[in-house]
């Protein structure tokens, strides 16, 4: 006890000399221009000319997009609809077509606690013609309609879902 005291004593008187360091920041020198023209881009050219966004972040959509979303949404809705499955399976056979944070979210759901069994229609595809990386694909269930959300990071690269949304956000 007498050491804790004594050690604490002397951090004290160690920190009451210690210098306090101002909080104001140092005023630049008049010679030392801190001021720097602002650039778009590399390069000093603009990224978008006149200064708007272009009409398609990256990745257009097309007839091949738009298959591709559907058939990944509808695998894996189907593969998500299995209560009966065991939860090692579900997630090994799923895990497939999630994203990573899906991935994440999803490993330790116990499928029983799912309450769809069954996808009962074909899946309608809710895009946004200006943002090719993602889009929605909402199926009809026994439990009500889900809502599937894909991702991806270039026109090149799959289908990943992200998200599979109860009826009414319902968790």
């Amino acid at each position: 006890m007498k050491r804790t005291l004594t050690a604490l004593a002397a951090l004290l008187m160690c920190t009451a000399c210690a210098s306090v360091s101002s909080t104001t920041p140092a005023e630049p020198s008049p010679s030392t221009s801190t001021t720097v023209p602002a650039t778009l881009s590399a390069g000093g050219k603009p990224q978008a000319p006149g200064g708007t966004a272009p009409a398609t972040l990256g990745i257009a959509w097309d007839e091949a997009s738009k298959t591709a979303a559907r058939e990944t949404a509808t695998k894996a809705m189907t593969l998500f609809a299995r209560p009966t499955v065991t939860d090692k399976v579900w997630i090994q056979e799923l895990g497939q077509l999630l994203t990573a944070q899906a991935t994440a979210d999803y490993q330790y759901v116990d499928p029983a606690n799912i309450p769809v069994t069954k996808v009962t229609g074909t899946g309608r595809l809710k895009i946004d013609e200006n943002n090719g990386f993602g889009c929605h694909v909402v199926f009809p269930t026994d439990a009500g309609d889900y809502d599937v959300q894909l991702l991806r990071s270039a026109a090149d690269k799959p289908w990943q879902v992200n998200r599979f949304t109860p009826p009414n956000g319902a968790k």
